[in-house]
């Protein structure tokens, strides 16, 4: 097998951080593509970003979707290569690569079918902001495919261990994507002005480029497995596998967005305004939980390989080792959310209300950040070792019951449109309490020798007196 990497041995600390950087920095990129944008767009006014930042819930939606077959890729073929069945491996990727898709093109077409009817529940102020959102959903709706397959591709190379070579390739598509945003947004020479539309056809091209160079790096090239599709034959049993791994975190994630949306309808209550800080505010936090996700992802890929070749002790080093850089980095962006709150929201919308409704976002979201990467690296954690429906459990609970506590928190008597900022940050805090509780539980019983257990049982023995009663302990 060419250039995947063996995590059941060696340093843990190193392996982890050489595995989660390239994730990290991928991650970021794809919040790039969005922060590109919000930047370039706020120079278009508020209006502007509260159009993309309506539509981009859809792609947030899809990409919720998409979980199913980036992480059954992930778990699958970290799995597989710790049992040592690198065919099996090899299948997972097939099969991943197929249902991705398979679920992008039905995506892509039910967007480009109901875009005003989508784009009407947010219930965005008629003319150049719905009008707006609406156009930009339908163009980036046409590279819906490419957009969605390409973390599918990315899984499959963390599962193998490789997260370095997808991190390389989506770099090239966040530098197109950076210099052809200011060029279609505005014009210039012979491209002309199109306003958000260049935005949305500028991150289309970008993903397809990113598409068209891991189908050659990874179908043709064979870098890191030999995908053999000429060999490939749906299976029923992979299948099932990738979406009972993946469908736990996929449903959960599209809830999530699905509550955000009912937040997002609530907000409007105050205008179009807290929708653009919202938006702004939503990709500014991204760089605290996409470093987080990146260590989850490695985490994951990690303890996939152990779980399968069953070592539970590297496996529990692993996970603190991992636990502690997380809170160590969300306490620096505690801090920094909390000081530099104006500097930072300052570089996407300098108006003065939009501005200042940022900075009490950010604090309000600074209570929560240490918690909310706990989570996200605990359900890193659960995946690793298949357990995809814990993390989901905790995640609709909790992410659900930010609806009722921000319609209680909302009202004007209590805190206003601040409520419901403050119902979003504190279930952060109960679901990184309870998921990390419910994972050390897990821990603390996996890995152990099996101790036969011992059964009471009663025998009756004839003695020439009477019978008498005796107490065997038989094992099981």
């Amino acid at each position: 097998m060419k250039k995947s990497v063996d995590l059941t041995q060696g340093p843990i600390f190193r392996q982890l951080v050489k595995l989660a950087l390239p994730i990290i920095g991928t991650s970021l990129m794809q919040m790039a593509y969005n922060l590109t944008d919000m930047i370039w767009l706020g120079q278009l006014g508020s209006d502007a970003v509260a159009s993309v930042g309506s539509a981009g819930f859809y792609i947030w939606l899809g990409m919720s979707l998409l979980l199913v077959t980036r992480i059954g890729a992930e778990v699958g073929v970290s799995q597989a290569l710790g049992r040592k069945e690198q065919d099996t491996a090899a299948r997972f990727a097939r099969h991943s690569l197929f249902w991705a898709v398979i679920l992008s093109t039905i995506i892509a077409g039910i967007a480009l079918i109901f875009t005003p009817q989508l784009i009407s529940v947010f219930r965005l102020s008629t003319g150049i902001v719905e009008d707006g959102a609406i156009n930009y959903l339908r163009i980036v709706s046409l590279g819906f495919v490419f957009t969605f397959v390409n973390p599918t591709f990315q899984g499959i190379y963390n599962g193998v261990g490789n997260s370095r070579l997808p991190f390389y390739y989506l770099l090239v598509g966040l530098g197109l994507n950076m210099l052809l945003d200011p060029l279609m947004i505005f014009g210039l020479g012979f491209f002309p002005a199109l306003g958000i539309n260049g935005a949305a056809w500028a991150t289309v091209i970008a993903q397809v480029v990113v598409f068209g160079i891991f189908c050659t790096r990874f179908v043709w090239k064979k870098e890191i497995i030999d995908p053999d599709f000429k060999r490939f034959k749906l299976s029923k049993d992979i299948s099932l596998k990738i979406f009972k791994l993946g469908m736990p975190v996929a449903a959960e994630s599209s809830l999530f967005a699905c509550f955000a949306l009912i937040l997002a309808r609530m907000i409007t209550k105050w205008g179009d305004i807290p929708i653009a800080v919202q938006s702004v505010g939503a990709q500014i936090e991204a760089i605290s939980w996409m470093t987080s996700s990146g260590f989850a992802t490695a985490l994951g890929s990690f303890t996939g390989q152990n779980f399968g070749a069953n070592n539970w002790s590297r496996i529990k080093k692993g996970y603190f080792t991992t636990l502690g850089i997380g809170i160590f980095l969300g306490t620096i962006v505690t801090v920094c959310f909390i000081v530099f709150g104006k500097q930072i929201f300052s570089l996407f919308l300098r108006e003065p209300e939009p501005l200042q409704m940022g900075i009490v976002y950010l604090k309000i979201l600074a209570v929560s950040q240490v918690f909310m990467i706990i989570e996200i690296i605990t359900r890193g954690a659960f995946n690793g070792i298949g357990r995809t429906v814990p993390p989901s459990i905790i995640g609709v609970v909790f992410t659900g019951a930010r609806v009722p506590a921000a319609m209680v928190l909302s009202l004007e008597k209590y805190l206003g449109m601040l409520g419901i900022w403050w119902a979003i940050s504190l279930s952060s805090v109960v679901k990184g309490i309870g998921l990390m509780s419910w994972y050390i539980s897990v821990l603390h019983r996996s890995g152990k020798p099996n101790v036969p257990k011992k059964k009471t049982r009663l025998s009756f023995l004839p003695t020439r007196q009477r019978q008498q009663i005796k107490i065997e302990q038989v094992d099981e």
